[in-house]
């Protein structure tokens, strides 16, 4: 059941095109605000394009031209479920009621909507749960729950907005292989922050910023060699944009950046380089023998990060010990040369 959406809002600054697959989970990732759940709420009905067009499987769901919609299904007629950060369950009905709702709605027979019920709630790990009230469900329970209520409704298409976000963090991981489980059969399009979400869950991720797809493909590659800020912050990599000079890549700023250039990347053309935090040195003032490559910045914040510090100064951030960090004397403010070996520095198309 293929999606395939091209769609612009002013109001909410978007405008995305995206495809996914038959059977394929996509992950978008992006900023807060990037636009991540205003898709999802256009291919679900609940916003209505300016422009643009949603299918899903050859069927229209919306046709709109300037604000005029040519082609409209109804959300509930779209046969499209969405999921969102909270569980939204029926207070008043039990565990399993709450999941038989769908088919119930749909006009299945009482006894066939209970056995459906109780199919899904053994595949999501819930079945004893069916007699329950929400009231009396933990947040992962509850989650799982939702799951098993919106696959119950056989829907074409399942939108997971931060399905983790609000859940405790020794929580999610169990409900993380739950939905690993049953988005294996599913075409589905997940919203997430967690990295880990993008590599258990998403055959491919699109990174969406400022409410357009500027980065997309399978999550290992894009993860691998990110060429948005996002994603490289996600992969944990220092990411700096330019152009390729035939020996390195010109930052906007004019540092030119050394690495191992892509045989793909022509001279004159974007570029990016990236390298991890942990390869970077940091100095006062440079000093004989430093580096090839030497950024001057200056240290904006210092942070822990495992048993290191990592320090993020304008452009690049750099892992160090305590213990050259106190004889350093970093603290936000203080001006530094950031030096990284160009063995180090992986260069390709931007």
């Amino acid at each position: 059941m293929t999606l395939e959406v091209d769609a612009r809002l002013a109001a909410r600054g978007l405008d995305v095109a995206l495809q996914v697959g038959d059977g394929e989970t996509v992950a978008l990732l992006g900023p807060n605000g990037a636009g991540k759940s205003t898709t999802l709420g256009v291919v679900a009905g609940t916003l209505r394009p300016d422009d643009g067009v949603v299918r899903l499987g050859g069927r229209t769901l919306a046709h709109v031209e300037g604000g005029r919609a040519r082609t409209w299904v109804a959300p509930h007629d779209r046969h499209v479920a969405l999921l969102a950060q909270e569980p939204l369950l029926f207070p008043h009905l039990s565990v399993a009621d709450n999941v038989a709702f769908g088919p119930r709605s749909q006009g299945a027979r009482r006894r066939d909507a209970a056995a459906r019920a109780a199919e899904w709630l053994a595949r999501v790990g819930a079945a004893d749960l069916a007699g329950r009230r929400p009231t009396a469900l933990s947040g992962g329970q509850a989650q799982r729950v939702a799951v098993a209520r919106a696959l119950a409704a056989r829907p074409r298409l399942l939108l997971l907005d931060e399905p983790m976000a609000a859940l405790d963090v020794d929580v999610a991981p169990a409900l993380r292989q739950t939905l690993r489980h049953v988005l294996a059969e599913q075409t589905a399009v997940i919203t997430t922050h967690d990295v880990l979400d993008a590599l258990l869950l998403a055959d491919r991720v699109a990174v969406v910023d400022a409410g357009r797809v500027v980065e997309q493909g399978p999550t290992a590659q894009v993860l691998a060699r990110p060429r948005s800020a996002f994603a490289a912050s996600l992969a944990g990599l220092n990411l700096l944009t330019g152009v390729w000079t035939g020996d390195g890549v010109r930052t906007d700023a004019g540092d030119v950046v050394h690495g191992h250039g892509d045989p793909e990347v022509a001279e004159g053309a974007p570029a990016v380089a990236t390298f991890r935090p942990a390869a970077v040195a940091v100095f006062l003032a440079p000093v004989p023998g430093s580096p090839r490559n030497l950024l001057h910045g200056r240290v904006r914040t210092v942070e822990p990060h495992g048993d290191l510090l990592r320090v993020r100064g304008d452009h690049v951030a750099a892992d160090v010990t305590p213990q050259a960090a106190a004889e350093l004397g970093l603290a936000p403010g203080v001006d530094v040369w950031f030096s990284v070996k160009a063995a180090e520095v992986d260069v390709y198309p931007a």
